[in-house]
């Protein structure tokens, strides 16, 4: 399944990262940053 979130704040930020670990999840949010560093969860 693929799932699509916009906004990695605070809760979102938690359910995409377990969201993730079955799932193909693409997240989008303001700040470019914040994007990048979720690949170090992985």
């Amino acid at each position: 399944m693929k799932i699509a979130i916009a906004g990695t704040y605070y809760v979102r930020l938690s359910n995409t990262i377990l969201l993730s670990q079955n799932h193909d999840v693409i997240a989008f949010d303001i700040i470019p940053e914040k994007i990048d560093n979720l690949d170090d969860f992985k």
